[in-house]
């Protein structure tokens, strides 16, 4: 059963629950969100994307209140939880500005004569499960370029963001959408299989861990449903030319600690060749000491708590079996002594195959350093693992770059500095990271129907 709560991860206090929805009031939603769809598919794109316009104003508008409410469901901190609310209007901008382009028909060559065209239109009513990590951000990917296409959506919200889930659903009403165009449920997960079975829901896309992700891709299976997942990852960052270690040092302590390092696509695994990783754990070492977890509300703050004590316990678990295996614990490496979900700023080298942080993805702020004699060793070191969400690639020389970029199994490469994302650039992995894709055009492609019309002389 799940249960929707805030539990403040600063202070471990629980400050208000909230009833999961019953069978009834999920039937309901279904209800309005099927003649609601057909309404807002009916409606010319450019009203569509009026409306998302004043989605994006309504976020800035009340950026300051919604990265509060983060603060305490998760413990971001609240100028990194101002930072998301920018991306995701962003990215609602992004969608009005673009999706009348992106929904345009195309004209096709046709070898047997006549005219054919295609024309992307909704499919229907589609179901989201999001994580707690980025709250606003995860869903703005899912919602935006759907809600554009001409979808409904439905969206369950992590058990531990509820707060922020209501504000959304608000954000979509007060912008003009009909009601059921956009409806927050607090589902359990035994109800979320009843609502993938039933014929009115089209897709669904899951952001999550793997094994919510099979499980989902499981029940969407038996259902013949089409799903998005983006899943885990345990990224590498490859360092192979240094010209400017403090930028490299910046890079990396930013790609993995930010947002207290839980991020899937975090730079988790730092490999270094040999030339340069000794100065380079230095560096890096010194700035992860520095780093002073404190108060999330605090606008000086960069590191809060982790999520919540059981994120904690997980993350605690790893880096314990790792030490207790022979690895080397250059900072941190333990749990605060305070109320709260909180952990030290840790760095790890000597991890080897049979720990558990060699293969697991670490989800909190846990850097491992490794080594590679020559790029071969580096990139095969990348390769090996059951993700593939993204990889970073530090050097001067363009041509390796390139050449590296085209060997590393991930769905996204970066050059130059730690994964990003921004409005305009597909997010999206392989292997057990996931499949399929979001933002950019391509996050209007995966719940479209592509309708063949064909005009016979």
């Amino acid at each position: 059963m799940e249960h929707y709560r805030v539990v403040n991860p600063a202070t471990g206090q629980t400050e208000r629950e909230y009833p999961t929805a019953t069978d009834a009031e999920l039937r309901e939603a279904l209800d309005r969100a099927d003649p609601a769809q057909r309404d807002w598919a009916a409606r010319k794109p450019a009203e569509r994307a009026a409306a998302l316009h004043r989605v994006a104003d309504l976020y800035e508008e009340r950026r300051e209140q919604l990265a509060a409410v983060i603060t305490r469901e998760m413990g971001k901190p609240v100028k990194q939880g101002l930072g998301e609310i920018a991306i995701v209007v962003s990215i609602y901008r992004y969608y009005a500005d673009h999706g009348e382009e992106f929904l345009k028909e195309e004209e096709l060559q046709v070898a047997s004569g006549g005219r054919a065209v295609v024309r992307k239109e909704a499919v229907g009513t589609l179901l989201g499960i999001m994580p707690w990590n980025f709250p606003y951000y995860q869903v703005a990917r899912f919602a935006a370029p759907n809600l554009m296409l001409g979808n409904a959506v439905l969206l369950k919200h992590a058990p531990q963001c509820p707060e922020s889930a209501l504000e959304m659903e608000r954000i979509f009403l007060d912008a003009g959408l009909p009601e059921g165009a956009y409806t927050n449920i607090f589902a359990t997960n035994e109800q979320i299989e009843t609502l993938i079975g039933d014929d009115r829901v089209q897709g669904v896309s899951l952001t999550g861990s793997e094994r919510a992700g099979a499980a989902v891709a499981e029940i969407c299976g038996r259902n013949l449903k089409k799903v998005v997942l983006e899943l885990g990852g345990s990224d590498p960052y490859l360092i192979l030319g240094v010209s400017d270690l403090d930028r490299v040092v910046k890079n990396t302590l930013t790609g993995r600690m930010l947002n207290a390092g839980q991020a899937c696509n975090a730079s988790k695994r730092i490999i270094a060749l040999d030339e340069h990783y000794d100065a380079f754990a230095e560096r890096y070492t010194e700035a992860v000491r520095a780093i002073v977890p404190g108060d999330p509300a605090d606008p000086g703050t960069y590191m809060g708590p982790l999520s919540s004590q059981k994120a904690l316990d997980t993350l605690d678990e790893q880096v314990q079996d790792a030490v207790g295996k022979g690895a080397t614990v250059l900072a941190g490496g333990r749990r605060i002594d305070r109320p709260g979900a909180w952990y030290e700023p840790t760095v790890l080298a000597g991890i080897t195959p049979d720990m558990r942080a060699y293969q697991e993805e670490l989800f909190g702020p846990v850097a491992l350093l490794f080594k590679a004699g020559d790029e071969d060793e580096a990139v095969a070191f990348a390769n090996h693992s059951p993700y593939g969400l993204s990889a970073s690639v530090q050097t001067d020389d363009a041509e390796q770059a390139d050449r590296v970029a085209r060997r590393l199994q991930t769905g996204m490469v970066f050059v130059g500095g730690p994964a990003g994302t921004a409005a305009e650039l597909p997010f999206g992995g392989v292997k057990r990271s996931g499949f399929g894709r979001e933002l950019g055009r391509f996050g209007m492609e995966e719940f479209a129907n592509h309708k063949l019309v064909k005009l016979v002389r």
